[in-house]
């Protein structure tokens, strides 16, 4: 009977004290007002910045995933390197581990459709690239070997291609010019975004050896590869790295390939890898070359994308932790204010106080009255702020930027806004407890 007469009177303190609390604030609604703006511009810096933070990462990792999972891309970096089309065969059969490889090669040709006529992108590959680009098909076919091997007048168009040549119909089966040559259009894309892979969206696809013969070109510059999975991506990488340290006959002290592929370890003084990056700090000025480059000049690269997606995925969290870490500057300023204001609100209610003391408050009735009301404050605020930032990222949105509302950001905002809120208000509390009621109606 007594335990529960007990608990009856702890939550009638409690109700009283927490009315007394919220009367505190709102007896100066002005005060609360300034007070709770600076704990709620503090969270929506968080939250907004975070997000923005967090939005670049995502669309970052998205870019580099458009490209397709396990790709291996072969540049060539100098006018003096080109790679034989036939060689992405070649070292399908040679690397362990690499699935497929298409040779790539960008130009463009004015197209004729109907009336109309202009500049179109074209990208010149073999049957697989769809598959290395994780790029599936929308309508129709994608090109066959065969196509490839006859020079075909075949091409898969990109989604903007296809939904814009005859506004929302499916162009398979129609027809248009290449440079006076009549194609036929047998599939179409899926869409990948704007921006998404490298733009394949506006491009057209065809056969390379369609596209060759539109550039007067025998060689292209870049070959794609895929790997079987994400571990083999790394080891083919290093593969590919020393076929070409021999292919390209840089190093003298090289094997050539007759020596086989484990007997090139000695190469290695005169070119090294960084990353997954092929790099040569060293050129042989033989005869064939018409332009020597500069030593340190990159004349391939060989780049798993893998690899690019972690690192930009790294660097990105690393940029969204320290946004958010300069926004929490603007959360401690919060924390402060509630801390002033607590203080003044102590010295103007010195005489309440000591009337509540008089007619039996505790020291306990009081601290928790004062940490309450800063409770109050900052949870307004954090919800406040919360709202705001969550404006302003999709204000931010609409002007272009790519953002994401970030629940991590979000929550440690919430909590260090509550947290700020009860270490400052503590020692106002706690001074406001410590008052003697003779000396607080003393000072009245």
């Amino acid at each position: 009977m007594k335990q529960n007469k007990g608990l009856f009177s702890f939550f009638i303190r409690l109700w009283f004290t927490t009315k007394m609390a919220i009367h505190g604030i709102l007896s100066n609604t002005l005060r609360s007002f300034l007070t709770i703006l600076g704990v709620a511009i503090g969270v929506a810096s968080v939250v907004s910045l975070m997000g923005i933070g967090e939005g670049a990462r995502q669309s970052v990792v998205a870019q580099f995933e458009s490209l397709g999972s396990n790709v291996i891309e072969i540049k060539a970096q100098h006018t003096s390197v080109e790679f034989e089309p036939e060689l992405a065969e070649e070292l399908v059969e040679r690397v362990q581990g690499l699935e497929m490889a298409t040779p790539v090669f960008h130009t463009s040709a004015t197209m004729k459709w109907r009336r109309a006529r202009g500049k179109v992108d074209i990208i010149g590959v073999n049957s697989d690239f769809h598959k290395i680009r994780d790029n599936a098909l929308l309508s129709g076919n994608f090109f066959t070997e065969l196509h490839v091997k006859q020079r075909s007048p075949v091409a898969v168009l990109g989604y903007n291609m296809g939904v814009g040549l005859m506004k929302g119909r499916n162009p398979v089966g129609q027809t248009f010019t290449l440079e006076g040559q009549t194609y036929r259009i047998i599939g179409v894309l899926e869409q990948k975004g704007s921006g998404n892979a490298e733009g394949v969206d506006d491009k057209i696809i065809i056969p390379y050896t369609s596209a060759l013969k539109i550039a007067d070109k025998r060689q292209v510059d870049q070959i794609w590869g895929k790997a079987a999975s994400k571990e083999e991506a790394d080891l083919v990488v290093v593969q590919l790295g020393r076929i070409f340290k021999r292919k390209l006959g840089l190093d003298q002290t090289a094997p050539t390939g007759a020596q086989g592929e484990g007997e090139e370890g000695t190469t290695e003084s005169t070119m090294g890898y960084y990353g997954d990056y092929y790099y040569d700090g060293y050129y042989d000025d033989g005869p064939s070359q018409s332009e020597i480059p500069s030593s340190g000049d990159d004349l391939i690269t060989i780049t798993s994308l893998n690899q690019l997606v972690e690192e930009a995925d790294n660097a990105n969290r690393v940029m969204t932790l320290l946004l958010g870490g300069i926004a929490a500057v603007s959360l401690l300023v919060g924390g402060l204010g509630i801390m002033n204001i607590m203080l003044v609100a102590v010295t103007e209610r010195t005489e309440e106080i000591g009337l509540r003391r008089a007619i039996g408050a505790k020291q306990s009735d009081l601290l928790l009255q004062f940490i309450l009301e800063a409770l109050y404050l900052s949870a307004i605020g954090a919800i406040a702020g919360t709202a705001l930032g969550v404006w302003g990222l999709s204000l931010f949105e609409r002007y272009g930027f790519s953002t994401a509302i970030n629940l991590q950001a979000i929550e440690i905002a919430t909590i260090v806004a509550l947290c700020s809120g009860l270490l400052f208000g503590v020692y106002p509390a706690i001074s406001a407890s410590a008052l003697p009621p003779v000396q607080a109606l003393k000072r009245q």
